[in-house]
C-alpha cells in the first residue's frame, strides 16, 4: 500500500486515495509538504525570536497554532480530496426500437395457419378484448356499447406489437428487464427517434446515466439499488406505439441514437419493424457504427400476393414519329390471373386540351411470370409536356394497389435539337458526325450547323449548313443544345500566321456560360494539328475534364488499343452492345490507333474518365493518360475525347455502333434541359411529387431575347404573375385558380414556396413579361404515403441488418428465444468517487477555533 493510500486509510476511507484537487498541488504534492515546512519555521523563528514580551511556553504555544492554522490555510488552497474508485458490472444495456410509420397500419393477409399460429403468439385475443372492456369503461355510462371487433376481422402490424407488449404471460419486456437495462424508442419521424417511457416511476430516469445512478446508489450507501430492475408498465408502452410517420428511416433513427445518447455501455439494440425502408441513410452502416448486435423482430408477411406496374419511355418525342412505350409487370403469388393493362397519356401542358386523355393502348395479359414485358407503340399527334400513365385493376388477394400505377412525363415535341460543330477544315469525323445528325429524327437538316474556319467565305454566306461567325448574337448562339469544338487554334493572329479565324476569348465566354448557366453541352474533341494545348489559358480550359499541357504535341510513337474504365458502363453512349461481348466487340472495331492527345493531369472535381491509355501515364506518374472523359460543370456537362478517329468505328459494322456512339451522348448532352429558345424562360419544381402540406419550390429562370438576366426593373411590379390551378378544376380563372407572385432572389432567377393540401395534380402557369406567353409546369401530391406501396416486409433487409451486426432475425413466434441466444458478458464500468476534504464544517471549525484560541492567548498575555 502506498503512502497516499495509507493516509487515505487512516482519515477512514481505507478503499480511497489522498490526492490534491488543485493542479499545482497535484502535479507536485512536495510542495504542498515544503510550503507547510516553510510557513511553521517562520511562524517557530518570528514567535521565539522577534517576540520578546511573554514567557517561552506562551510563545511556543502561540507559534503551534498559527503554523497549524497557516497550514491549513494552504491545504485549502491544494484542495485535498480522496479518489474512491468504484468497479462494478451492471446489467447490460438494450435499446428496444419499435417502428412508428404508417407502413405498421397495414392490415395483412395470412393464411389460416399463420393467422392461427401469430395470434397464439401474441395471445391477441386477450389483447383484442382488453382493448374493448377499456374503452368500455372510458365511456360514460348512457353511452352505447361498442360491437367487439369481428371475428376474423384482420389486425393491424401496430396492434401485434401492442399485443406483444400487453402480453400477460410470459412477458417479453418484463423478462428483458430481468436481464438488462431497458430503454425503448419509436422511430416515426426522417431525422430521427422518440423516447418511450417505460413507466411513470421511470420517466425521469430514462435519460439518467449509470454513473448518475451509481452515484446516487453510494450516496445511500446501497449500490444494488442501481442494479434494481425498472419497473415496467406493458399498457403504458403500448400506448406510446402508433403508426404515423410518413416515412421509414431505420438509418437515420439508429444515427440519432449513437449521437444523441452515450454507446459505452450498450451491448445490443432489438429493431421491432417491417423494415421497408425508404428514407434517408443506409441501416447496415448506421449499424456498422454502433458496433453492437442488432437482433431483428419482423412484422408484417414476407410475401403477398401483388402486382406493380412499371413505365419506361424517351424523355422526349417527336411529334408524328412512331414511338413506343414499355410497360414491364412485377408479379408475386398471382400466377394465372389476369391483369388488364391501361396506357394513356394525358396533357399537362402545351397545344393539347388538358381535360384530354389520349388512350395508347389496353390489353388482357396472363400472369404466367414474375416478371413481364409488353410495347405499346404511340405516334403523338400534338406538342407539349405529357403524362404517360399505366395502370391495372386490383386483383383479388392484393393488399395494397398503389403500386398498379405508374406515371412517368414526357415531352413532345415539334422542334428539334440544335447543334454546332466548330472545326478548323474537314475531317473524316467531321464528315461522318455530319452525315449521323442529318438523319436523326430529332437534329436533321434544319438543326445541324457548322462552323469551318477553312471553308470559302461565299460558301458561308450563302450554304444555310454553315455558319458565318462563331460569335453571333447571343439570341442565336443561346439556342444552341450541343457544341462540338474539334482542332481549332486560339490566341492571336501573330501567333499562327496563314489562319484567319480562331477561338475568340468572347467565344470562350459564351460558350463557358451556355454551359455552366443554360445546361448545354460541350464536346471537344482533340486533333493531330493544333491540339487541346491551345485551350490552355482561355475560359474554356477551366471547363474541360482533363489539364492541358499547352506544351504538348501529339503522341504517335507506337499504336495502342483504347482500354475502357468500370466506369464505362454506367453511361448509355459508351455501351455500344445489348451485352457485355457485343460491346467489347463494337470497341475492338476501333483497332488500334495511331495517336492521341497527351494532358498534364485529370481534373479531379466531378470527372469520370471512361477511356484510358493502356501505358501511357500523366504527370504524376501514376494516372492512366485519359482518352475519354466527361466532367459535370455548372448545369452541363463536357466531354473530351483526346483523339478525332470514332469514326473507325464504322469499319466493319457501318452506323450501327458509331450512331449509337453519338447519338446517345447529344441525347444525354442536349435533352436534359429546354431545347432552343425554350432556355430563356424556364420553370421548375424542386420535385415531382409532393405530400400534402408540403411546400412547393418554384423556380423561374428568366432571360430576355439576348439571353442576358432578367431584372426586378425588367419585370412589371417587380415580380413575376403565376396561375396554380388546383386538381379537379378547369382553367376558368375566375373560379379554380390562384394568383401567385414570384419574387427575384438573384438577377435572372426568382422563386416562390407554395403550399399544396390536397392530393392530385397541380399545374402552375408563369406569364413571360417578355413574350407575354404563359410558360407551365406541373407536379402531383399524393393523398397516400409511400409507406403504402409495398404490401411485405423487406425480410432481405431484416436478415442482413442481423447477420452483418452479428445479431439474430426473429418473428413474432420466436422472439421468446432472445432471452438465450442473447446473453453479452456485462461490462465492467468504472465510476471514481471524489471526496472533498477541505470544504467541511470541521475544517472550518479548526480554523476558526484556533484562531479564537490565539487570540484569547495573547490577550491573556497582552500580546500587541
Amino acid at each position: 500500500m502506498s503512502f497516499l493510500s495509507r493516509l487515505a486509510s487512516l482519515l477512514g476511507y481505507p478503499d480511497g486515495r489522498f490526492s490534491f484537487g488543485a493542479s499545482w498541488a497535484h502535479q507536485g504534492p512536495a510542495w504542498v509538504l515544503f510550503g507547510i515546512v516553510a510557513l511553521c519555521a517562520f511562524t517557530v523563528l518570528y514567535y521565539l525570536r522577534w517576540q520578546p514580551r511573554g514567557t517561552r511556553p506562551v510563545r511556543i504555544t502561540l507559534a503551534v497554532c498559527r503554523s497549524i492554522v497557516l497550514a491549513m490555510i494552504l491545504l485549502m488552497l491544494a484542495e485535498p480530496i480522496v479518489e474512491r474508485t468504484i468497479v462494478r458490472h451492471p446489467k447490460p444495456l438494450l435499446w428496444v426500437l419499435f417502428d412508428g410509420s404508417e407502413s405498421m397500419a397495414i392490415e395483412d393477409e395470412f393464411s389460416d395457419v399463420q393467422r392461427q399460429e401469430l395470434d397464439e403468439a401474441v395471445d391477441m385475443k386477450g389483447f383484442l378484448a382488453a382493448q374493448a372492456a377499456s374503452t368500455e369503461a372510458a365511456k360514460p355510462s348512457n353511452t352505447p356499447a361498442t360491437a367487439p371487433k369481428e371475428k376474423g376481422a384482420k389486425p393491424t402490424r401496430t396492434e401485434y406489437i401492442r399485443a406483444l407488449i400487453e402480453k400477460s404471460d410470459n412477458n417479453l419486456l418484463k423478462k428483458l428487464g430481468e436481464k438488462y437495462r431497458l430503454q425503448a424508442y419509436v422511430f416515426d419521424r426522417p431525422d430521427g427517434v422518440r423516447s418511450v417511457k417505460l413507466s411513470e416511476e421511470s420517466a425521469g430516469n430514462q435519460t439518467k446515466s449509470l454513473s448518475e445512478a451509481v452515484k446516487s446508489a453510494v450516496e445511500t450507501k446501497s449500490l444494488a439499488e442501481a442494479d434494481a430492475p425498472e419497473p415496467i408498465d406493458p399498457k403504458l408502452i403500448s400506448q406510446q406505439i402508433t403508426a404515423e410517420g410518413t416515412v421509414t428511416a431505420l438509418g437515420a433513427a439508429l444515427d440519432d441514437l449513437a449521437l444523441r445518447h452515450a454507446t459505452g455501455n450498450l451491448s445490443g439494440v432489438l429493431v421491432v419493424s417491417d423494415f421497408e425502408q425508404n428514407s434517408g441513410p443506409a441501416p447496415m452502416a448506421a449499424a456498422r457504427r454502433l458496433g453492437v448486435p442488432v437482433s431483428t423482430l419482423g412484422i408484417g408477411p414476407k410475401s403477398a400476393a401483388d402486382l406493380a406496374v412499371e413505365v419506361q419511355t424517351t424523355l422526349k418525342m417527336k411529334k408524328s414519329e412512331q414511338s413506343s412505350v414499355s410497360v414491364t409487370l412485377r408479379q408475386h403469388e398471382l400466377d394465372g390471373k389476369q391483369a388488364h393493362v391501361k396506357v394513356t397519356a394525358r396533357p399537362i401542358e402545351g397545344m393539347a386540351d388538358a381535360s384530354q386523355t389520349i388512350l395508347i393502348g389496353e390489353r388482357t395479359v396472363a400472369l404466367d411470370t414474375a416478371l413481364q414485358s409488353m410495347e405499346f407503340p404511340f405516334t403523338p399527334e400534338e406538342t407539349g409536356r405529357f403524362a404517360i400513365t399505366v395502370e391495372t385493376d386490383k386483383l383479388e388477394g392484393e393488399i395494397v394497389d398503389q403500386n398498379n400505377r405508374a406515371e412517368r412525363e414526357v415531352t413532345i415535341i415539334d422542334d428539334f435539337m440544335r447543334l454546332l460543330y466548330v472545326e478548323y477544315e474537314p475531317t473524316w469525323e467531321w464528315r461522318f458526325v455530319k452525315e449521323v445528325f442529318h438523319r436523326d429524327k430529332l437534329v436533321g437538316m434544319r438543326g445541324f450547323r457548322t462552323f469551318l474556319s477553312s471553308s470559302d467565305p461565299n460558301v458561308r454566306r450563302t450554304n444555310e449548313l454553315f455558319v458565318q461567325s462563331l460569335t453571333p448574337p447571343r439570341s442565336e448562339f443561346f439556342q444552341y443544345d450541343v457544341i462540338f469544338l474539334g482542332d481549332m487554334p486560339a490566341g492571336s493572329g501573330a501567333e499562327m500566321p496563314g489562319t484567319a479565324f480562331r477561338l475568340s476569348n468572347r467565344f470562350c465566354e459564351m460558350a463557358k456560360e451556355f454551359v455552366s448557366q443554360f445546361g448545354g453541352g460541350l464536346v471537344v474533341i482533340a486533333g493531330p494539328r493544333f491540339g487541346p494545348g491551345q485551350l490552355a489559358g482561355t475560359p474554356l480550359a477551366d471547363m474541360l475534364p482533363v489539364i492541358v499541357d499547352p506544351d504538348s504535341r501529339v503522341r504517335d510513337e507506337r499504336e495502342f488499343t483504347l482500354k475502357l474504365t468500370p466506369m464505362a458502363s454506367q453511361y448509355d453512349f459508351m455501351r455500344l452492345g445489348m451485352n457485355d461481348a457485343e460491346n467489347e466487340k463494337a470497341w475492338g472495331n476501333l483497332g488500334r490507333l495511331s495517336w492521341y492527345q497527351r494532358v498534364k493531369r485529370i481534373e479531379p472535381s466531378a470527372t469520370t474518365v471512361l477511356a484510358q491509355h493502356p501505358d501511357d501515364k500523366c504527370d504524376d506518374g501514376r494516372t492512366p493518360q485519359p482518352l475519354i472523359a466527361i466532367r459535370k460543370y455548372g448545369r452541363g456537362e463536357v466531354v473530351y475525347i483526346a483523339f478525332d478517329e470514332m469514326w473507325r468505328l464504322r469499319r466493319k459494322y457501318g452506323e450501327q455502333y458509331y450512331r449509337q456512339f453519338w447519338g446517345q451522348m447529344i441525347h444525354r448532352l442536349g435533352l436534359s434541359h429546354a431545347l432552343g429558345s425554350q432556355k430563356r424562360f424556364v420553370v421548375n419544381t424542386d420535385r415531382q411529387q409532393y405530400q400534402s402540406d408540403d411546400k412547393v419550390l418554384v423556380t423561374v429562370e428568366a432571360y430576355n431575347e439576348d439571353f442576358e438576366p432578367l431584372s426586378e426593373e425588367d419585370v412589371p411590379e417587380k415580380r413575376l404573375h403565376a396561375e396554380l390551378i388546383r386538381p379537379g378544376k378547369s382553367s376558368d380563372r375566375q373560379v379554380d385558380s390562384a394568383a401567385l407572385s414570384i419574387s427575384q432572389v438573384r438577377p435572372g432567377v426568382f422563386e416562390a414556396r407554395v403550399p399544396v393540401f390536397e392530393g392530385g395534380e397541380y399545374r402552375l402557369r408563369v406569364t413571360d413579361p417578355v413574350s407575354k406567353e404563359p410558360a407551365e409546369v406541373h407536379f402531383n401530391v399524393a393523398s397516400v404515403s409511400v409507406e403504402r406501396r409495398s404490401a411485405v416486409r423487406n425480410a432481405a433487409l431484416q436478415e442482413n441488418l442481423a447477420a452483418e451486426s452479428k445479431g439474430r432475425s426473429y418473428e413474432l413466434t420466436n422472439v421468446q428465444n432472445i432471452l438465450t441466444d442473447f446473453d453479452p458478458k456485462p461490462k465492467p464500468e468504472t465510476t471514481v468517487e471524489i471526496e472533498p476534504l477541505w470544504n467541511s464544517w470541521l475544517w472550518f471549525g479548526l480554523v476558526v477555533g484556533l484562531l479564537m484560541f490565539e487570540w484569547l492567548v495573547r490577550k491573556l498575555a497582552r500580546l500587541t
